[in-house]
């Protein structure tokens, strides 16, 4: 994309994007009025969820790249191209500032978005509220207006700018406060004598205060200081008032004098430090050689480490007094830890101990101690030790302890402190043979903090298994500790390995599982995961390749009771049958009435009982009344005297007679 404009036969940017929407692309240009300088700047979309800026006036450099975590749907720069606005496709509203670098989120819902023609005031909808922003330099402060409808648009004409919201069956229009529109273009061109007379009408709410607030920031920034003062007396701020006045006289008596028109060097340092700029305030002062005057600026912020290095660069008179009063009063004020470190840079290492000791500082004591060698007394030290202990400081105690040859007492503070580092380095110096408890030591503390990768390689190094073992099982690391269970006797192993089985249950590495049980000695376990899981086929090559006798028919026993329950008739036969209980299967089949299953059972598994489960099948449907299927069987038990006798007692002769018969 090239962007062009006319009067110009010269590009004046190239962009490359593929998302050439009116919705995704800005232009701002604006022409140079009063004071602000012109603006020429263009906001694209790099990809989806990336907005770039670019400043046509530089070249076509980079002013910003935003990027989002949700693509953009709507974008549009201000009217000076200092602010941008975009929304996301979950309708949540975002400004950005050009200038700080700075996002802002407005709103989490937004239907409707637009910058009002020729101002920086934005209007919003979320929902049923409508929503105005009169000053972008203060996001947080916003109007909110009730309204039925969505809005349409916004009309702006001579003294009057409206919101238009169609309501359904009419069109109702909310106007917006004219005076803090026209201040945000009499802000925008520098006018600030304009922004300030728009404003003194007003009452003082919530919007006016910001507006007074951005124009004094301004004012500030470009010098002008009777606006300044005027904006902080409004705002009820007299201390600023008051000190802006002594400025403006000093100004105009510098003016009277034929001043430039530029504010005093003075004047503006004092303006300097208002704004707690002192690298700028001491650099003005010094120029003119005001070295007491920088000074006395840094005194009154008690800013004394500033004041005395510009007597010590300016090789001031009273650079000695100057260190003494701020010494004296650090004390006065309880200062003790910087009371010391004055004392420590100019050597007065006793002296910046007893401060710090006495500010409750050991730790600063101590490393004067260690930072600069020396002979001290015992008496000193021990009591620099027991504050350190007191304190809960045991590693800087045994670091104090270390640097004095006290090695026996420096490792006791380490492992106080839990300092287990420093403590095993120092006993691989002085008692190598109390590693091996340090590092178990290390880990049980480790594992009391729950940090059990870290303690699982200190117990290997002691050489504690077991809690290794714990400690990595609780870690989740399942595969380490698998390794280490390898190194411990079968009967010790065990309960690890079934451990491990019921964690990759869990987590459906049932192979896994499968594979840790059986090295657990546990092959029920193995059986019955698979059955939890339905697959009888690899229960069943468990358990016919691990279980006992005994342990396969209480499994197939289980396993038939199970499915019988379940109504699962096939299943239930299969596991009777393949634990040995033909009876059984036999047994539920006739149970539900199941004649043909159970004579196929039979057959195949009994054939010398067959004639007699027919005959039982007979009887049994001659009481159900079913004559004729009661006769097939009776036939087929050899039994037709019996198929007789039921039709004689019937009465049904004929039957009888052709029955005998045949």
């Amino acid at each position: 994309m090239s962007v062009i404009e006319y009067g110009q036969n010269e590009v004046l940017a190239v962009c490359r994007t593929e998302h050439m929407s009116p919705y995704l692309l800005s232009v701002a240009a604006v022409e140079p009025r009063g004071t602000a300088p012109a603006a020429k700047r263009v906001a694209y979309l790099v990809d989806l969820q990336t907005i770039r800026v670019l400043d046509l006036l530089a070249g076509g450099n980079v002013l910003a790249t935003v990027s989002h975590d949700s693509r953009i749907d709507w974008l549009e720069l201000n009217l000076r191209g200092s602010h941008l606005l975009f929304r996301d496709k979950r309708h949540q509203l975002h400004l950005y500032d050009l200038q700080t670098q700075q996002r802002s989120s407005l709103l989490d819902y937004c239907q409707y978005v637009q910058w009002v023609p020729g101002s920086d005031v934005i209007v919003a909808q979320s929902r049923s509220n409508l929503c105005v922003w009169y000053s972008v330099k203060d996001p947080d402060r916003l109007t909110i207006i009730a309204i039925k409808g969505d809005v349409e648009g916004i009309e702006r004409s001579p003294g009057k700018t409206e919101v238009m919201v169609n309501e359904g069956l009419n069109t109702a229009s909310y106007a917006l406060d004219e005076a803090l529109i026209d201040f945000g273009s009499a802000l925008d061109d520098l006018d600030l004598q304009r922004a300030m007379a728009t404003l003194e009408p007003l009452e003082l709410t919530a919007e006016t205060e910001a507006q007074w607030t951005q124009l004094a920031a301004v004012a500030l920034e470009h010098e002008q200081l009777a606006v300044a003062e005027t904006c902080y007396a409004a705002l009820g701020d007299v201390a600023k008032a008051r000190y802006l006045h002594k400025l403006v006289k000093a100004s105009n008596k510098a003016a009277s004098g034929g001043a430039p028109d530029q504010l005093p060097t003075t004047v503006r340092a004092q303006l300097a430090l208002l704004s707690k700029q002192w690298p700028v305030a001491e650099a003005l002062l010094l120029a003119q050689g005001q070295v007491d005057e920088a000074i006395a600026a840094y005194k009154e912020a008690h800013r004394w480490d500033d004041a005395i290095r510009v007597a010590d660069t300016a090789r001031h008179p009273q650079t000695e007094e100057l260190k003494r009063t701020y010494y004296q009063w650090l004390l006065q004020t309880s200062q003790e830890d910087k009371a010391g470190a004055v004392k420590e840079r100019e050597g007065d290492y006793l002296m910046a101990i007893s401060l710090y000791l006495k500010g409750g500082l050991p730790a600063k004591a101590a490393q004067v101690i260690i930072s600069h060698p020396g002979t001290y007394d015992n008496t000193l030290l021990d009591s620099i030790a027991a504050a350190l202990s007191k304190a809960g400081l045991h590693e800087r105690c045994g670091d104090l302890y270390q640097h004095l040859g006290r090695a026996q007492e420096a490792l006791q503070s380490f492992k106080r402190g839990h300092a287990y580092r420093k403590a095993v380095e120092l006993a691989r110096q002085i008692s190598p043979a109390s590693v091996v408890t340090l590092e178990e030591e290390w880990g049980d503390w480790l594992a009391s903090q729950k940090q059990m990768d870290a303690a699982i390689n200190h117990f290997i190094e002691a050489g504690s298994t077991l809690k290794a073992i714990e400690a990595a099982i609780a870690a989740r690391q399942f595969t380490k500790a698998a390794g280490i269970v390898d190194f411990l006797e079968p009967a010790k192993a065990q309960p690890y390995y079934r451990r491990m089985g019921q964690h990759y249950e869990e987590a459906n590495n049932r192979q896994e599982a499968e594979r840790y049980m059986l090295r657990a000695g546990a092959p029920m376990d193995a059986v019955e995961m698979w059955m939890r899981a339905g697959n009888w086929e690899a229960a069943q090559k468990v358990a016919r390749g691990y279980l006992s006798e005994d342990e396969l028919h209480q499994f197939y026993s289980k396993r038939a009771r199970s499915c019988e329950a379940n109504r699962q008739w096939q299943d239930a036969e299969n596991a009777y049958v393949a634990g040995g209980e033909v009876d059984m299967a036999v047994n539920m089949y006739k149970r539900n009435k199941m004649w043909l299953q159970m004579l196929k059972l039979v057959q195949t598994h009994k054939r010398d009982q067959l004639p007699q489960a027919h005959l039982l099948v007979a009887q049994a449907l001659q009481a159900e009344g079913s004559w004729r299927e009661a006769e097939r069987h009776f036939c087929e038990a050899k039994e037709w005297k019996g198929a007789v006798a039921m039709y004689r007692q019937q009465g049904m002769w004929e039957d009888a007679l052709r029955v005998a018969k045949v």
